[in-house]
């Protein structure tokens, strides 16, 4: 029995023994790798960067608004009657005064013809009365009624000319015009529309403008017009007029711009999208958008500021995080009211891949190209 302890005990020895110099060994090994990354630094980490400028800039109103002709209406019928000849083609250009419909008017002539004769026989008779008053011959009374009858018929012949005047229907302006609703032969009441006719060159966009804004308005200042159906395109304009009241339900007013539509793209009726560019322009400091960081706390960006050199090496360049106030925003650009000055620079993409402190390098090699006024392609 007490073979068996002993046995025991020097195998719990043997074992102790063991686990002690793999211990040993273990912790030599970490001692050693703690010293390792103690001496290893981590290599800067590249990021792009912008360099932060003063300039001069104007502010911009985003809006919304309508295409209006300059003229435009839907031409209708001015009298009854049966449409005897169509000399238009729908969607075609006109001038003013040519003939877009001929309605039957031989009735209409015929009372021409009537009247005619009817004035030749007045005048005939006022002649022969005439002659008559030299002699004394013929009374007051009888003079005054052959003068009545001239006039009469003279009034009745230039009523049946405008009658048929009206039985040719014409261009009041210069125009394009629309689908024709009308068909040949067909009898039409007084004010049956015909066709649409729409003048495209220039039109003019409206647009409501919040009466906070009265005091930047003034007529001439540019207007950018954009709409989806020709995105890549932009239309520019100015305004030319305005409402001298306030809508009392909106408190809005209503704004004018006209713009050159020498292509005939833009539409009565379109919707489109307007940049109204304000005439005072003032000193800003611009940084891209995506240099910006949105917290619980506020709005920051990282800085790239030059560290302190060691062992007469070159200064590291490290990151500082800012706080920054925030003005208007353009195109890639966001203004920066307070939090950073010219010269800076700030981190432009990734920031939320940094921290402060850490050691970075500038590359803007595959850097984005920024803009003000950016186009993109339709997608």
């Amino acid at each position: 029995m007490l073979k068996k302890l002993l046995w025991v005990f020097a195998g719990l020895v043997v074992v102790a023994l063991i686990v002690g110099g793999i211990i040993q060994v273990k912790m030599q090994q970490f001692d050693t790798m703690g010293a390792a990354a103690a001496q290893m630094t981590m290599p800067p980490t590249p990021v792009n960067t912008y360099t932060v400028e003063q300039s001069q800039w104007r502010p911009r109103i985003s809006l919304v608004g309508s295409v209006k002709p300059v003229q435009g209406t839907v031409i209708n019928t001015e009298i009854d009657g049966t449409v005897k000849e169509i000399k238009f083609s729908a969607g075609a250009d006109v001038k003013a005064g040519d003939v877009l419909v001929l309605f039957d008017d031989q009735i209409e002539r015929a009372e021409l013809r009537e009247a005619e004769v009817a004035l030749d026989r007045a005048q005939l008779s006022l002649t022969r009365a005439k002659e008559l008053s030299k002699t004394r011959n013929i009374s007051q009374l009888e003079f005054d009624n052959a003068e009545n009858d001239v006039k009469q018929a003279q009034a009745r012949l230039n009523y049946n000319r405008a009658v048929i005047a009206k039985k040719t229907l014409r261009a009041p302006f210069d125009g394009k015009l629309g689908i024709r609703q009308i068909s040949v032969g067909q009898f039409l009441d007084r004010g049956t529309p015909v066709v649409s006719l729409q003048a495209l060159n220039p039109v003019y966009v409206e647009f409501s403008l919040s009466q906070r804004r009265l005091g930047e308005l003034a007529e001439g200042l540019k207007v950018e017009v954009v709409t989806d159906a020709y995105p890549e395109q932009k239309f520019v304009g100015k305004i030319t007029a305005f409402n001298p009241d306030v809508d009392p339900n909106t408190r809005n007013v209503r704004v004018q711009a006209t713009l050159d539509n020498p292509e005939g793209k833009l539409r009565p009726g379109m919707f489109v999208a307007i940049e109204m560019i304000l005439a005072q322009a003032r000193d800003v400091l611009f940084i891209p958008s995506t240099a910006v960081l949105h917290g619980p706390y506020g709005s920051s960006v990282y800085i790239v500021d030059e560290g302190e050199a060691k062992d007469g090496g070159d200064a590291p360049l490290v990151l500082r995080q800012q706080l920054v106030r925030l003005g208007e925003t353009q195109g890639d650009f966001v203004i920066v009211v307070e939090g950073v000055k010219s010269g800076d620079r700030v981190v432009s993409t990734g920031s939320f891949k940094l921290m402060p402190g850490m050691s970075v390098l500038i590359d803007n090699k595959l850097a984005p190209d920024f803009k003000l006024d950016p186009q993109p392609k339709n997608t």
